[in-house]
């Protein structure tokens, strides 16, 4: 049985995710999904839960959906990628990696992941640094200087640089795992409007604030499931509710308190501190704290890691392991073989987690006080424990 696998946020899963799925079932007979737990990559939570969104994904396609833990849900493009390659390396199971791009052309990704894996890269991008850009500027122009316009060009568009982080973690990871892409279609990522019966996730989460009817962007199925969660008050979250929370712990910290925080580095930290005693919103934080050298992204990303407690240590090494949030027929009959060729621990259940040691129980640790905190973000806010109480969905009749 070849076995596919897509790493995915699916905030919310939309048409254009859809899409993918069904492309990728016509090349595999199962897919495995690695999705991100109920913080993103864009350092906010999650529009809901992930539970719901596990959900999501089961009736859009997916067969078996895996948590990608915090640290790398919430870190840069390059962490990100190597964290969903290393979960899906470590089922035993997944032998090709299938995902989104703007140029759709594998073998121009994978020029591009090799041109950024050259050592003479790194040496070049530190030229660029000194000159005060932004890393993702700079790696650009690094590229462009040593292989050309025509390899730099993958790396200004975000599925691509996406895409080219898969390819250079199954390099670096030396995953058995064959990288195939689809062209992206319809609207783009972060697109503000529609196009031919596409939306972007965040267009998707602005309208549904807004009060605007979305329904013709999601799956039908995704769309009841968002209707439900917002009916018992689990949707959509609200990151200002923690606004308040996380610029009290600011103002009382010191850069030493920054230590162990990923991508905390360069004087950042002091920077953060400083607009931090006269902000009164994240959003004048950011933009009080941001430079041509500091992105966006980067500083709501340090702010979120500083404010949930997230080292930078627990992404140095693989997904110490398989935390199961939803499996359909097919997905409980590819657990069962897992449990013959998985590397590290599967976590079907809750109190499968205490035989956890080490790394992996500090790791599963946080992910509970992250939900702890995300609970507060809700319009009905949940109280502590539902990491633990949340049960993974299995679909038997699916």
């Amino acid at each position: 049985m070849g076995v596919c696998g897509i790493i995915a946020e699916y905030n919310p899963l939309h048409t254009g995710h859809r899409f993918l799925l069904s492309q990728a079932l016509k090349q595999s007979d199962a897919v495995v999904v690695a999705m991100s737990g109920n913080f993103t990559q864009r350092a906010e939570p999650a529009l809901l839960s992930d539970r719901y969104r596990a959900e999501m994904a089961l009736y859009s396609g997916a067969n078996l959906v895996l948590q990608l833990p915090l640290p790398y849900a919430v870190s840069t493009a390059q962490t990100f990628a190597r964290g969903g390659v290393s979960l899906l390396a470590n089922t035993g199971l997944v032998d090709s990696l299938f995902f989104g791009s703007e140029c759709g052309n594998i073998e121009r990704l994978k020029t591009a992941a090799n041109a950024v894996l050259a050592p003479e890269t790194d040496k070049e991008i530190l030229k660029f640094l000194e000159q005060g850009l932004a890393y993702p500027v700079a790696r650009e122009r690094a590229v462009e200087a040593l292989f050309g316009e025509e390899v730099s060009a993958v790396l200004q568009n975000p599925n691509d640089i996406l895409a080219v982080e898969y390819v250079r973690a199954i390099l670096e990871l030396q995953a058995d795992m064959e990288p195939k892409t689809v062209k992206r279609q319809g609207a783009g990522h972060d697109a503000k409007t529609t196009e031919a019966g596409f939306a972007s996730a965040s267009y998707l989460r602005k309208a549904l604030k807004n009060g605007e009817d979305i329904r013709a962007f999601l799956p039908e199925a995704s769309f009841e499931i968002l209707e439900k969660a917002m009916e018992k008050g689990f949707a959509p979250s609200d990151y200002s509710k923690l606004e308040m929370a996380i610029l009290a712990k600011l103002r009382v910290s010191k850069p030493e308190d920054f230590a162990l925080l990923p991508d905390a580095s360069e004087g950042l930290e002091n920077r953060l501190l400083t607009a931090a005693k006269t902000a009164t919103s994240l959003e004048e934080l950011f933009t009080l704290t941001k430079t041509k050298r500091y992105t966006h992204a980067r500083i709501r990303r340090l702010v979120l890691s500083f404010f949930l407690g997230v080292d930078k240590t627990l992404t140095e090494g693989d997904v110490p392991y398989l935390r199961v949030l939803a499996a359909d027929k097919t997905g409980i009959e590819l657990l069962r073989r897992m449990e013959q060729t998985a590397k590290v621990p599967i976590l079907k259940r809750a109190a499968d987690a205490k035989a956890l040691e080490g790394r992996a129980k500090t790791m599963y640790a946080l992910e509970c006080h992250a939900t702890d905190l995300y609970n507060l973000t809700l319009p009905n806010c949940r109280p502590c424990g539902t990491e633990m109480t949340d049960a993974a969905l299995f679909l038997q009749d699916f």
